[in-house]
């Protein structure tokens, strides 16, 4: 049976309680499993086209919440730069990956309800997910979110919170709702089964590049939820020898709100106190096009930046012009990706010495084209 452990303190709960973070330092939790076998290329072949064709290596089985998220199009872009396809997932974002491993934890609890907090992708596929799982749902979102995915949340049937202030103040505000009796918080950044959701996009690009990995694997960092489940899913696959080396993990955050950068760049293990900040504290979510990005305290980050490390990897920044043009960039080739999915275009699709994915990670229509 999987369990909760903190990895500051090493405190213990059990996965069918609602305790949402470590009780003595308040910290995200990480998740304690066995796998329940192993995988290979050729045991792959028939299953279920989704990202649940992974189930050994997966917390929950036999879901009764999906949508058929996963298994998106691996599509190359020039010789060495191939791009995922997440945009293609039910809610129209790679959050689904994570959003329907919480879904189904709370369908199997049956919390008297589930709260969210988000910049917008989070909160539509926790809401839709939620739905299909007819669990009821309040979403917190910060002003200035995107009309079109705060839409897409109440057309969910989720009650939606617009919190005044920043990303900060939302997730705040959700975690005061989530300590009610009662309540299950489908946090993508303190739940661990999210990421071992989201670790399900490196099983299938070791599927669809026939049992190997890229050189590199860039992804866009703001809580980190996609880079800690690649970092999941490379140590798992190197554990078991399926992969005899590890790829890179290159981090990429927008250049106006980019504290794990420059955490990185000092050496530190832990975010920066914000007045060591290079332009000092850290700005709001509004600061920047990469809305879903502009976390200025993400509390994962000292997991983050062991992660990067570890791989061999680095962060990068963009700037809001290189977004811009990155977004009509894409366009111009065919992919209409929304303003935060197109950071690691923008940062690593010049690349021609290695071969390297980027996740292409909303639609367009979530945003619509940068001003």
């Amino acid at each position: 049976m999987p369990s909760y452990i903190c990895p500051q303190d090493g405190t213990r709960a059990d996965t069918t309680a609602l305790t949402w973070c470590c009780p003595a330092c308040r910290g995200p939790w990480d998740l304690e499993f066995e796998a329940a076998g192993t995988l290979s290329l050729n045991s792959l072949a028939g299953r279920v086209n989704s990202l649940w064709r992974y189930e050994e290596v997966l917390p929950l089985s036999s879901p009764t919440t999906t949508l058929g998220e996963g298994r998106t199009p691996l599509v190359p872009v020039t010789g060495t730069v191939s791009a995922k396809l997440d945009f293609l997932m039910p809610t129209l974002s790679f959050k689904d990956r994570g959003a329907v491993m919480l879904a189904e934890l709370a369908r199997r609890l049956s919390p008297e309800r589930v709260v969210a907090d988000s910049s917008g992708n989070a909160g539509t596929a926790v809401a839709a997910y939620c739905a299909r799982a007819s669990l009821p749902c309040t979403v917190y979102v910060p002003e200035g979110t995107s009309p079109k995915k705060t839409e897409q949340i109440r057309a969910h049937g989720a009650h939606l919170e617009i919190v005044p202030g920043d990303r900060e103040a939302t997730a705040a505000a959700a975690r005061a709702a989530a300590d009610a009796p009662g309540t299950f918080y489908a946090s993508h950044v303190f739940n661990p089964y999210f990421l071992h959701g989201t670790k399900t996009y490196v099983y299938e690009l070791w599927e669809d590049l026939g049992g190997r990995l890229p050189d590199a694997i860039a992804v866009p960092v703001g809580n980190g939820t996609l880079l800690l489940g690649a970092a999941l899913a490379t140590a798992e696959l190197h554990a078991r020898g399926l992969i005899d080396r590890r790829p890179a993990l290159i981090a990429v955050q927008a250049e106006n709100v980019s504290p794990l950068a420059a955490a990185f760049r000092t050496g530190a293990e832990d975010l920066l106190p914000e007045d060591l900040l290079p332009d000092g504290p850290a700005g709001p979510a509004a600061a920047t096009l990469a809305e879903g990005i502009a976390i200025p305290r993400p509390p994962r980050a000292r997991a983050i930046l062991a992660a990067v490390r570890e791989s061999g990897g680095t962060f990068l920044t963009v700037t809001e012009d290189q977004i811009r043009a990155a977004q009509l960039d894409l366009a111009a080739r065919g992919f209409y990706v929304e303003t935060t999915g197109v950071a690691c275009w923008a940062a690593v699709g010049g690349w021609t010495d290695r071969s390297v994915v980027v996740p292409l990670c909303g639609a367009g229509l979530k945003t619509g084209l940068a001003g």
